[in-house]
């Protein structure tokens, strides 16, 4: 059977089983089956891999797609057990569909959609998922509810603003972000500001949080010199724990901060509705603040520190000098420095936990691809923001000030959607 002709199939079967139970549905029109909780996780893991190995996409894209993951997987699950208001998806499942097939299938359809590449990948790992649920009609029905939950997340997703042709076109002048070396890369993904979130508004309700200090200010200046001290490749004053600190946080932050959720879905043995939600929290908030985030780097375009220390005597600021040859500790990304990325990440990330486990003790454990085998352990978000804060001024990357404001806008964006989604049914 053709693959296209295969998903015509599953979806009109999906529509033809459950339109008698699209609209408003008592609460008792379902029960909440026993389901394996280990298998968001698990498909948590597939997506990381499969989004992560999609060289078809840039690197932040993955946050991106990863929210499509979770909210499908969401609704797929809580349209089954009930406990959750669902996410702009009104069906219902019969009565003792099988929630796990249902998670399973969710993702799996979101994956082979936007990353066809890892078809086959994708196909084994539903097919040992589905394999641990014994045959019947719970496990049909609850597999043809997935691909309902993915499908209708999929069409909502239609032209939401995915790869407009936008450039970054501004000239290079003093304080505006031009290529940076040795690559002299373009903007990455400068198409990803305006497109339309999943839980807020638009990427301006939190991506305009103003200009950075003005270029001839003291906190400029102050900020200007800190990087150049210690975040050159160089420097004489950065600590060995300072730059052991950078480089943990210099890696990829989609593995990074999802194997840490996988760690706390386990360890706090979460039911798979809890499980469900959880992830769909973060990542759902992790990938409105990278459209937040990238809202603000398109509309500022304000300079990196390699671009800034090489032209400080064009700056106008007689507090900041110049130093030739100057370089980073790593490589500079391909975008702006106002905001930071990795910042908001983590704002949003600690922020939305804490929300969904009603909690500020969160005993993370994180572990980084950029040093393969350690591992750092946060009692709580603060602890686990401040290094980061700090570890991305240590690399040479960011000036203080894009750090803050960046965290800052992740810890918005993460509050004001806990406030409106994912909350309890009290059934």
């Amino acid at each position: 059977m053709r693959a296209p002709y295969r998903r015509w199939l599953v979806s009109s079967l999906a529509c033809v089983l459950f339109a008698p139970f699209v609209g408003a549905v008592p609460a008792d029109a379902a029960v909440d089956p026993p389901g394996d909780p280990a298998v968001v996780a698990e498909w948590n893991a597939v997506a990381v891999t499969t989004l992560v190995g999609d060289t078809g996409k840039a690197p932040i894209e993955g946050l991106l797609y990863l929210g499509f993951v979770h909210a499908a997987v969401y609704n797929a699950v809580v349209g089954i057990t009930g406990d959750y208001e669902p996410y702009r998806f009104r069906s219902r499942a019969p009565r003792g569909a099988s929630a796990t097939a249902a998670a399973a299938a969710a993702a799996h359809q979101v994956l082979v959609t936007y990353s066809p590449y890892a078809r086959s990948t994708l196909d084994a790992a539903l097919a040992t998922s589905l394999a641990r649920i014994p045959d019947g009609r719970a496990k049909t029905t609850g597999v043809a509810f997935g691909v309902l939950a993915a499908d209708t997340l999929i069409r909502q997703r239609v032209d939401d603003g995915r790869y407009a042709p936008v450039q970054f076109t501004r000239p290079p002048a003093v304080g505006v972000w031009r290529p940076t070396p040795p690559a002299l890369l373009p903007f990455s993904a400068p198409w990803l500001g305006g497109v339309r979130p999943l839980l807020v508004r638009d990427g301006a309700q939190f991506g305009r949080p103003g200009p950075p200090p003005a270029l001839g200010s003291a906190r400029y200046a102050r900020d200007f010199d800190e990087v150049k001290a210690v975040g050159s490749a160089t420097s004489t004053v950065r600590t060995q724990a300072q730059t052991d600190t950078a480089r943990f946080f210099s890696g990829n932050v989609i593995p990074q901060f999802n194997a840490a959720l996988r760690d706390q879905a386990a360890t706090r043995g979460l039911r798979l509705a809890e499980s469900a939600r959880m992830f769909a929290a973060v990542d759902m908030s992790l990938a409105d603040t990278a459209i937040s985030v990238w809202h603000s780097k398109y509309r500022y375009g304000f300079w990196r520190p390699v671009t800034a220390i090489a032209e400080a005597d064009a700056d106008g600021n007689p507090r900041t000098a110049p130093e030739p040859g100057w370089t980073p500790l790593i490589t500079t990304p391909p975008y702006p420095d106002w905001v930071s990325g990795y910042s908001g990440a983590a704002g949003a990330f600690t922020t939305a936990l804490a929300e969904v486990l009603d909690t500020r003790r969160l005993a993370l454990t994180l572990g980084s691809t950029a040093m393969p085998g350690a591992t750092r352990t946060y009692a709580t978000g603060d602890a686990l923001n401040a290094e980061v804060v700090d570890a991305r001024v240590w690399l040479g990357i960011h000036f203080r000030f894009a750090d803050t404001a960046g965290l800052r806008m992740g810890q918005q964006v993460a509050s004001w959607a806990a406030d409106r989604y994912f909350r309890p049914t009290h059934r």
